[in-house]
């Protein structure tokens, strides 16, 4: 959708939207691609190698679609996908989109209480998982009225709560008609986090795939070329994995690369680099910063990178270095949050990318520094970083939760809760984030759910969760807790209690800090106040 040009002016002025009032994800990403390219190359954990065409993915779709709705869903139904990057996982999706159901994609390394919040506020009717996660969606499941239909990768037979995922699909046809679905209607539901209360439920339309592509193509500097290839180590439950790697690759007919590490490897992210010819990747900076401990890549391994992008957390000027020095190209950072996503970038062979800045407005996106009420801010200003009503990539509505959708606009703009300031040639300098949501390892965490979770280990009275600096992670989480009254606050209990976070939760999300208080600073109202956490913290920090 993005025509290259010598200057970002030039391409900003050929740019323009191109969505049709009727469109269908699953359509797009699958069934409209030459049936014989190559479309996925997935490596399991044991180093082999397995390639699917677009027609495999065609079929094996349609045989999903076909043996969800015979299992009683319908249009508009929410079909939980917790499953890691493997192939089912973007069968399921193609399956849910052709149908006109509402996938809800889910973080294998979730707990039982976050998969019970998400796919009971989601009301999902089916799940398609592995045989890994059934023990935990056993025990969950008496408590999820909704969930009717179960399917399990890997499982050779059907069992007394799931069916055999493979068996479902042999036994449905290859054949299947897509629903005409419109641009507008509703086609995925994305958890994300906020400071209170549990997590909301981004519900995006078909469109949000369109409103992806300038925002992938932009950093990815004018994707596709020739010979391009794609990955990323985010996991696909997340939307930079999903929607800006996966779904854009196939809607340009280009092969993604999928592979599951169960913990990023520097050192094998190189490896598959070279041995698979990847030529684009989504890095977080965190996985950058891991990859530049590795010792001397470019003697080691034979890759040729043609372009990088990185969000989630600003790049500094080393890391910028390091890229040119790596991959001899230069890592562009973008910018942009669940709601509305891929908004701000960098494309630096039409840009000078400027260390410390998220980059310029991706061609399509009205993005502002405004102020609470909506007001657009002059040049230098520090505000909300805003983006104009109308934008094909924002989403619909939080799930069941009017009050927070109202909540996130003022005026003409969406407020991304982001504080920015805007410099007079166009770049977006981030200060900070206007509510409490923890920025770690490129995810973003909200501390509400932490404390929720750690107010149910029987030895926590009161809670509060902050994120503290972190040199390799941007942020950590860190647990103020007080201790019930005769509970021995040491660091055994410390440890415990971590491991009840990362076992119910997720172990991105546990304390890696804990400390032990006798009071938590409080409003008169009684809301904790974690800014004045945040201040003793760093105010410890300074004299450290």
């Amino acid at each position: 959708m993005l025509k290259a040009a010598a200057r970002y002016e030039e391409v900003l002025a050929a740019f323009s939207w191109q969505v049709p009032q009727r469109y269908n994800i699953g359509i797009d990403v699958c069934d409209r691609q030459d049936a014989d390219a190559l479309a996925l190359i997935h490596e399991p954990e044991d180093g082999s190698v397995r390639r699917y065409s677009f027609g495999d993915i065609a079929r094996q779709s349609n045989r999903l679609a076909n043996a969800l709705l015979a299992g009683g869903l319908r249009a508009g139904d929410r079909v939980g996908i917790l499953l890691p990057q493997r192939p089912e996982t973007a069968i399921a999706h193609v399956a849910c989109y052709k149908a006109g159901l509402i996938a809800v994609p889910l973080f294998t390394l979730f707990g039982p209480e976050a998969l019970e919040y998400r796919l009971g506020n989601a009301g999902c009717r089916a799940l398609v998982t592995d045989t890994e996660r059934l023990p935990v969606i056993e025990e969950i499941r008496p408590n999820l009225p909704d969930l009717s239909l179960v399917l399990a990768a890997d499982a050779a037979k059907d069992g007394g709560f799931f069916r055999s995922l493979s068996t479902a699909m042999e036994q449905a046809s290859d054949r299947f008609t897509p629903l005409d679905s419109a641009a507008d209607d509703p086609a995925l539901i994305i958890y994300t986090s906020g400071t209170t209360g549990q997590p909301k439920g981004a519900l995006h339309a078909h469109r949000v795939l369109l409103g992806h592509l300038p925002g992938v193509e932009f950093p990815q500097e004018f994707f596709p070329q020739p010979g391009d290839l794609f990955w990323t180590p985010a996991d696909w439950a997340w939307i930079g994995g999903l929607i800006d790697v996966l779904l854009p690759s196939w809607h340009h007919g280009v092969p993604v690369l999928s592979h599951r590490m169960r913990k990023f490897d520097p050192e094998h992210a190189f490896h598959l680099i070279a041995k698979h010819g990847v030529r684009n990747a989504f890095l977080p900076p965190t996985a950058l910063k891991l990859m530049r401990q590795v010792e001397n890549p470019k003697g080691r391994w034979d890759y040729a990178m043609r372009s990088i992008g990185s969000g989630g957390e600003t790049l500094g000027a080393e890391l910028l270095e390091w890229g040119q020095e790596t991959f001899g190209l230069t890592i562009n950072e973008f910018y942009g949050q669940t709601e509305c996503n891929l908004v701000v970038g960098n494309c630096a062979s039409i840009l000078p990318v400027r260390p410390g800045a998220m980059g310029r407005a991706v061609p399509g996106h009205d993005v502002r520094i405004v102020d609470d009420s909506g007001n657009i801010l002059p040049a230098g200003s520090v505000g909300n970083v805003g983006i104009r009503k109308g934008d094909p990539v924002m989403f619909l509505e939080y799930w069941r939760n009017p009050e927070a959708t109202a909540a996130k606009f003022a005026g003409d703009f969406l407020l991304t809760g982001d504080q920015a300031r805007q410099d007079g040639e166009g770049y977006f300098w981030f200060v900070g984030r206007v509510d409490d949501v923890i920025t770690s390892s490129g995810y973003r965490i909200g501390p509400a759910e932490i404390e929720d979770c750690l107010l149910k280990h029987p030895a926590i009275a009161m809670a509060a969760v902050i994120g503290v600096p972190d040199p390799l992670r941007t942020e950590a989480v860190k647990a103020f807790l007080v201790a019930k009254p005769g509970v021995p606050a040491d660091a055994g209990l410390a440890a415990e209690i971590q491991q009840f976070v990362k076992t119910r939760l997720a172990a991105h999300e546990y304390p890696r800090h804990v400390e032990f208080v006798d009071t938590l600073p409080m409003t008169a109202t009684g809301k904790i106040m974690r800014r004045e956490l945040r201040a003793k913290e760093i105010e410890r920090q300074d004299r450290s």
